[in-house]
């Protein structure tokens, strides 16, 4: 692989999580721990990046919808499947507009199910499904994160109470506390929690601890918290120690 082509997805994949281990981008791009930290050095140097001891993080804006779905895809996709066996034909639940929970709605497909959505990747995976009672809501068209986020979409969610809520988050603290990056999606969000019986966070190992100023909820409003993220992660101990279920996906790999 091409030293230009590996610095583009090292910083997709700082972008989706907010950091990485040389060890993850390792594996991820199959080269040896020397040649990613040789890489983080150069973008270090171009000021893209700043290595912290094992590996490197990134700040500002949170990555473009299309950008952050790219990363991790083995992974969220065992994490959405193991979501999916949790809900049961007849009930409603709330999807958000994160990148894991849209690869949850391709696990749905012929089930009899209400799906209410701010995500418009949602929507599109879902829209064709007869089987399924689909609601999107309303509220200005956040094009970076392909949603319906602001005032319109709060009060929709009033008139609502779902079974299931699943979110996802751009990181979870040590202590359990679910994080985001843009303060204006986190009102929405908590409507989303308000309006439903059940709380399951997707969150894949990048999100441990990943990034995020503004606090969505604690462990005490997450009933299940799904993830490849090792069960002595420490933040994974937290959880499980603050009553939440922790679900542990294993990603399958494919050779050839």
């Amino acid at each position: 692989m091409l030293a230009e082509r590996r610095h583009q997805l090292i910083l997709q994949a700082l972008r989706s999580g907010g950091s990485a281990t040389v060890a993850d981008l390792s594996g991820q791009l199959d080269v040896s721990e020397a040649t990613v930290r040789r890489d983080l050095l150069r973008l270090e140097g171009d000021g893209l990046l700043t290595r912290v001891h094992g590996g490197a993080v990134i700040e500002g804006n949170p990555a473009p919808f299309v950008e952050a779905a790219d990363v991790r895809m083995s992974e969220k996709d065992a994490i959405a499947a193991e979501a999916a066996t949790m809900i049961e034909d007849g009930q409603s639940v709330i999807l958000d507009s994160g990148t894991t929970v849209s690869r949850l709605a391709r696990q749905l497909h012929g089930r009899r199910l209400t799906v209410i959505t701010n995500s418009l990747a949602v929507y599109e995976e879902l829209v064709e499904d007869e089987a399924i009672a689909l609601m999107l809501l309303g509220g200005m068209v956040i094009r970076e994160s392909r949603s319906l986020d602001g005032f319109m979409t709060e009060d929709n969610l009033r008139h609502v109470q779902a079974d299931w809520f699943f979110m996802g988050a751009c990181g979870v603290r040590p202590g359990g506390q679910v994080m985001d990056t843009t303060v204006a999606e986190v009102p929405a969000r908590r409507a989303m929690i308000a309006g439903s019986d059940k709380v399951a966070l997707l969150a894949d190992h990048g999100k441990f601890p990943g990034t995020g100023m503004v606090k969505i909820c604690g462990p005490e409003d997450l009933d299940v918290v799904v993830t490849d993220a090792s069960p002595l992660d420490a933040t994974c101990v937290a959880l499980h120690e603050a009553g939440v279920r922790v679900v542990h996906a294993t990603a399958v790999t494919v050779n050839g």
